[in-house]
């Protein structure tokens, strides 16, 4: 998404260093110099979208093409609207996000403030959305704590609450994408999504920071609930 060019984002840049400030710790500080020094970071801002993991899901459709024309999505926890944006940019029908977050308005799409664990998540969304879901797109991850064994267990909890969220609101044929960790305990959620759906695969989109662990799961073609 991000192209070599005399005047491109993929030219070559000159780094940016920051001064060390009073009261700022030394991880604050990298993650400064790192944003500032970010190509899609800098891409985001240019090109208008939220954040600069807009350009994961831009990757991710590209690759396996989950935004279809005039299908309707849900976007769970969606702040700060980055993959709200591109569903409706890329041509989804209906677009509804979700978060305990109050999201700024995305121009054609309807975000509403709340859990999607609450028990009447499912209708609300289902209501807003006019029917089922074509795709549903998680890109959640929890805060992290430092402790590589503990943020795995956690973000995976948090997948399998999303893919138990969409299990209950895709069409027939439809799609889930979430955020994974690398580290084993994705497991028996993988066993269990092929079970659901046709094909499940593992994809790090170029837009992930190489030093990251992340991956996304996507599954297609969701076989429907069992009769």
């Amino acid at each position: 998404m991000i192209e070599d060019s005399d005047s491109g984002w993929g030219s070559r840049r000159l780094a940016i260093k920051l001064r060390t400030r009073r009261g700022r710790s030394p991880a604050s500080q990298r993650w400064l110099t790192r944003q500032l020094n970010d190509a899609y970071v800098q891409a985001a801002r240019e090109q208008g979208w939220r954040s600069r993991a807009a350009f994961k899901l831009l990757e991710l459709d590209d690759r396996f093409h989950l935004i279809r024309r005039g299908c309707r999505v849900v976007d769970l926890g969606a702040a700060p609207g980055g993959w709200t944006q591109v569903a409706v940019k890329r041509g989804a029908g209906k677009v509804v996000g979700i978060d305990l977050l109050r999201v700024e308005a995305v121009p054609g799409a309807t975000l509403l403030q709340g859990d999607f664990l609450d028990p009447e998540a499912a209708s609300r969304l289902r209501a807003a959305l006019g029917g089922e879901a074509d795709l549903v797109l998680s890109d959640m991850a929890p805060n992290t704590t430092g402790h590589a064994a503990t943020d795995h267990l956690r973000i995976m909890a948090l997948a399998e609450a999303a893919y138990d969220f969409a299990i209950q609101v895709l069409a027939p044929g439809g799609f889930f994408v979430a955020k994974v960790f690398q580290g084993g305990a994705e497991r028996s959620m993988l066993a269990a999504m092929k079970r659901r759906f046709a094909t499940v695969r593992h994809a790090k989109p170029p837009a992930s920071r190489k030093e990251s662990s992340e991956l996304y799961v996507v599954a297609c073609g969701f076989r429907g609930q069992p009769s």
